[in-house]
């Protein structure tokens, strides 16, 4: 299947063509048996040449070229219509009737604060184009008109209050928030791309239109992603901020698959500048070695790393409700546990040449010995609560 991509250096478009050449290139399997031979990318510094061999070619179409923030007025029915006229009638001059996707908006509609926007007047023109290109030649049209974008590669300072956002605070500058109970209906681009390569394999959801919102039907004239947040202004913000002092609380929050917060870290993150992508940890350092928390979590404990030097061991210590994993990465251990109030003692050797899990058990007093006389021996560990200096429960108690 050969995809034609209008707006291919857009937000969506660069989206759009990253997974598209993924399936060409055989990198994506979670599509099935959808085969794409190749990907058309359409852009500004695109020639018309290329617009005609790619039309005449093309098995489908994502049009998603047109204007968000022009200079003036009048090229928003330029940029968001008359580009879509010559879309059609390059198709239509070859006979080309393949399936055409149209990026609309919510603005679209008309309705409610939208009422009044020009760029929604351009977008509802380029629908009816769309429609009544439909009507003429028979292809199937699919329409979306999408909610507020958020994402990687979105730009900030342009359309997207999650980008100038995220890009703001990842930076260090000011934000400004005039209504935080505000709402929005955010939708992801990366679940946007599922469902406009759904789409491209016939798939696509079918809806109709109650002003601003999207009604699942399956005979309805539109189509749209079911996928989407609605998420307050302030709920944004207050996210962001925990993100941003993660490198200094270690404290990973809750994101959990498919949830906004999750969809908005990985956009937060894409904005960092270099000098934040790397951060340093606290390493505790004595003569045996060092231990380092690595990272910690609201409800599921935390992650450390432990530096034994050779010869040397650690621990020796119980908890009566705590427990952990340790887990040999490098060198060679010992890991003893004892029952408080028994004599008999559980010997584990492990080594980072066949990693493998030990539960430290509630009850049991416990250490680790590095059993290398030259080489350090590195232990990753997880401890199934954050530690709290106020109740550390640990309580030193050789093992022997």
């Amino acid at each position: 299947m050969k995809i034609l991509v209008t707006g291919a250096r857009g937000f969506v478009g660069r989206n759009l063509c990253a997974q598209l050449n993924n399936i060409r290139e055989g990198k994506a399997r979670c599509y099935g048996d959808l085969k794409v031979s190749e990907v058309y990318e359409y852009d500004l510094d695109s020639t018309p040449e290329q617009l005609d061999a790619w039309c005449r070619d093309c098995d489908f179409v994502f049009n998603l070229a047109g204007v968000n923030r022009p200079k003036d007025n009048v090229e928003f029915m330029k940029g968001n219509c008359g580009f879509a006229s010559t879309l059609l009638d390059t198709l239509r001059k070859y006979g080309n009737t393949c399936p055409v996707m149209l990026s609309s908006s919510v603005q679209a509609s008309l309705s409610g604060r939208f009422g009044d926007s020009e760029y929604g007047r351009s977008k509802k023109a380029g629908e009816d184009l769309f429609f009544m290109y439909s009507a003429a030649t028979g292809a199937r049209v699919l329409v979306y008109r999408f909610p507020n974008l958020f994402g990687k590669w979105c730009r900030p300072n342009y359309n997207s209050a999650v980008a100038t956002f995220c890009h703001n605070l990842a930076n260090d500058l000011p934000i400004q928030v005039n209504d935080p109970s505000v709402e929005l209906e955010l939708l992801y681009v990366d679940d946007l791309v599922d469902e406009m390569i759904s789409a491209l394999a016939g798939k696509e959801h079918r809806c109709r239109y109650d002003g601003i919102d999207a009604i699942a039907d399956e005979n309805g004239m539109y189509c749209y992603c079911p996928v989407t947040h609605r998420v307050r202004l302030g709920e944004i913000v207050n996210l962001l901020e925990t993100f941003r002092q993660q490198p200094s609380t270690l404290v990973m929050p809750e994101i959990p698959d498919g949830s906004f917060a999750k969809k908005l870290y990985s956009t937060y993150l894409s904005y960092l500048p270099k000098e934040k992508t790397i951060f340093p940890l606290k390493m505790n350092t004595d003569q045996r070695g060092s231990f380092t928390e690595l990272l910690k979590t609201a409800k599921c404990g935390q992650f450390s790393v432990n530096i034994s030097r050779p010869g040397i061991t650690k621990g020796q210590h119980w908890h009566n409700s705590k427990w952990e994993l340790f887990i040999v990465v490098s060198g060679r251990a010992l890991i003893q546990q004892r029952r408080i109030g028994s004599d008999e003692v559980l010997n584990f050797e492990v080594s980072g040449e066949r990693i493998e899990a030990v539960h430290m058990l509630p009850g049991y007093t416990h250490n680790i010995i590095n059993l290398s006389e030259t080489d350090d021996l590195v232990t990753l560990m997880w401890a199934n609560e954050a530690f709290d200096p106020d109740r550390p429960d640990t309580y030193f108690l050789p093992v022997e």
